[in-house]
């Protein structure tokens, strides 16, 4: 009875991920009858040999980051292929003859100056996750809504304007990504997709949130900064799952009441805008971890904002602030607080009562001392009340108010003598530019103890992509002269 040994051959994984490689290994082509998964990421592999499409059990196939400019029709030999990346490649054109890779779920696309997309990538029905960030795109193809099983669309920094209608049959879709595109008006066919969860329309032209993103109830995430928003339509306030609201760098002059119907939100960015006031009901976002609102017009703050009991980190950076109200005593969980180049010559003793206050920047005030209640914060370990301050703490004495006879805090950075500077004013349209730069100081300050503290799980963070919109613009030029 002859005993067989397993073949020394059987392998189903090979990675060459960074290997300096200018060729696909002629060991891969040993391994076709079993071979699943080939890594051949971050190489200078230019092109892709026949011998390789012999593979026909692969499922997964990865080539980001190399110099391939063709993939060869043999491709839809791999039909039980489930995984393709060709991102950042030279790739001008996908064959149509992908469409015979009916198991694909996952396909990237990205960076690669392809200018359109084949009419046969929608026939990909499995198709659950299509990335074709930075790719010339100017438009999608008519029929793409019969990928009726994607969850996730990443079309980030192209020159979409619009999009097709057939989306609407995209009843899975959770994530879409349209930043850095060209839409002037957020396409009618999103309000159709209720099962979305993201919605990122980041840095587009935007001039309104209309209506029907009231209809998407599921929304968990919409970041709609910098764009030429002057309006968010009240239905906003129907959109109960929202946890994650991002309106930076807009035009706003207000907020709708209804903003405070958002009762999950943990997390709202409005900085660098032109809202004179919040809204009372900001008071009833009783979740609300982060409120980012510098680079306002804000004169005053509502009473409610001491019913935000969850509140940490309270950003109001170069407003109009006179005074506080006392109600803000009442942020028990406030950790961070940054009052920088506003108007404020007192503030209410009721900030004592803010326990667990580590750090507060009140430089380019009007201040005259301190309360002395602020010996009552014991995690203090920040007190900036200059941008000249070479510590983050200086030592305070007490003294006595000469109009009030109230015992004070001050040091020899008070009273503070510097009024904030005047910025410059943009104009909205210089506001929505792509090429235009505002002057500011960044919103979010770098304190000394942020490497101590780790980042809250689940915020979400969108990396930005290679080349900027205005460098791709030039390289599509180029390939038409």
């Amino acid at each position: 009875m002859c005993c067989l040994k397993p073949e020394e051959d059987d392998v189903q994984v090979l990675d060459y991920e960074h290997s300096s490689l200018s060729d696909v290994p002629a060991e891969v082509f040993n391994h076709e009858r079993t071979l699943e998964i080939l890594r051949l990421d971050c190489n200078q592999i230019a092109d892709l040999p026949r011998p390789l499409f012999h593979c026909h059990g692969l499922k997964e196939l990865w080539l980001s980051d190399n110099e391939i400019a063709l993939l060869p029709p043999a491709l839809a030999s791999l039909i039980h292929l489930q995984v393709l990346d060709v991102s950042k490649n030279s790739l001008t054109e996908v064959p149509d003859a992908i469409s015979g890779l009916k198991a694909l779920i996952i396909l990237d696309l990205s960076v690669n100056p392809l200018g359109k997309l084949p009419e046969g990538a929608t026939k990909l029905l499995s198709l659950e996750s299509l990335n074709l960030s930075d790719t010339f795109l100017e438009f999608l193809p008519a029929n793409f809504g019969r990928l009726t099983k994607l969850r996730l669309l990443e079309l980030r920094e192209n020159q979409l304007a619009t999009l097709p209608k057939s989306m609407a049959r995209l009843t899975a879709l959770k994530r879409l990504d349209m930043g850095q595109n060209d839409l002037c008006d957020l396409p009618e066919v999103v309000g159709s997709i209720p099962s979305l969860t993201e919605l990122w329309v980041d840095g587009n032209k935007l001039d309104v949130l209309p209506e029907f993103v009231g209809h998407l109830q599921n929304l968990v995430h919409l970041d709609a900064s910098r764009n030429c928003l002057h309006g968010i339509a009240p239905t906003i306030g129907l959109c109960k799952s929202l946890t994650d609201l991002s309106l930076t760098s807009n035009n706003l002059a207000n907020l709708p009441e209804e903003i405070g119907d958002l009762t999950l939100l943990t997390v709202l960015r409005v900085d660098d805008n032109r809202l004179t006031c919040l809204p009372d009901s900001v008071g009833r976002l009783s979740n609300l971890e982060e409120l980012q609102a510098g680079q306002n017009r804000l004169s005053k703050l509502p009473a409610s904002i001491g019913l935000l009991r969850k509140l940490e980190t309270l950003m109001l950076n170069e407003n109009l602030l006179e005074e506080l109200p006392v109600e803000l005593g009442s942020c028990q969980r406030l950790t961070v607080l940054s009052l920088r180049k506003n108007r404020l010559e007192h503030l209410p003793p009721e900030m004592g009562h803010l326990s667990r206050l580590r750090v507060v920047n009140l430089s380019c005030n009007r201040l005259l001392h301190l309360p002395v209640s602020f010996l009552k914060l014991p995690s203090l370990s920040a007190l900036w009340l200059s941008e000249a301050q070479t510590k983050p703490v200086v030592p305070l004495q007490t003294d006595v108010d000469s109009a009030t006879g109230h015992k004070v805090l001050t040091c020899f950075l008070l009273p503070q003598s510097t009024d904030p500077e005047p910025e410059e004013e943009l104009t909205p349209a210089d506001k929505g530019s792509p090429n235009v730069v505002t002057a500011r100081s960044p919103t979010h300050i770098k304190f000394a103890f942020d490497g101590e503290t780790d980042p809250k799980a689940g915020k979400l963070m969108r990396n930005p992509t290679p080349y900027p919109k205005e460098l791709k613009a030039l390289a599509k030029h180029a390939q038409h002269i």
